[in-house]
């Protein structure tokens, strides 16, 4: 049972690294590497059989050298965590210091009623207005600016290395034209 428990952790570790091959090759290379751990065990065992195969990171390297070639690839998972946690960062960061405002505002006249208008974070924020009421504010603006948006996209396609698409597909077209 531990050997199974050995063998199921290095392909799962394996399919963890394999996000960029397509899911049906992907779900082929987890049986087939599963198979052969299993029936090597029962040769062998569990031990020698893992250390023979070597670690998942040097096996999935193979696999996606076999798919993509030796040169670096485009990973539509890394786009996906840019994609993702961009926004979730920027948005608790801005957020944060909004509410330091806020909190500077109510610290300093604690029943503060009028409108306050914070600049925002420069060139990332526009300017956002607290409207208090008796201490109890109520906000608006504090949008992305046009630069949060390029930043964003930028960081998207450095995370995911989305610029090797186009090269990988002009040279794809290029050789079969010839």
């Amino acid at each position: 049972m531990l050997d199974r428990l050995r063998i199921e952790r290095l392909v799962w570790s394996l399919d963890q690294r394999l996000y960029d091959l397509p899911r049906a090759q992907r779900i082929a290379t987890r049986r087939e590497v599963r198979a052969n751990l299993i029936e090597a065990a029962r040769d062998v065992g569990a031990t020698e059989a893992l250390r023979r195969i070597g670690g998942s990171r040097e096996l999935a390297r193979q696999y996606l050298a076999a798919e993509f070639g030796d040169r670096l690839h485009a990973s539509w998972v890394g786009a996906a965590y840019g994609a993702t946690l961009t926004p979730l960062l920027l948005n608790f960061f801005l957020s944060e210091a909004g509410r330091a405002f806020q909190d500077g505002v109510t610290a300093g006249v604690p029943h503060a009623t009028g409108t306050y208008v914070w600049s925002g974070v420069t060139w990332l924020q526009s300017a956002t207005t607290y409207t208090f009421t008796d201490g109890t504010p109520t906000t608006s603006g504090g949008a992305w600016t046009p630069l949060t948006y390029v930043l964003f996209l930028a960081i998207t396609v450095a995370a995911g290395r989305l610029w090797r698409f186009r090269l990988r597909r002009h040279r794809a077209v290029a050789a079969t034209v010839r």
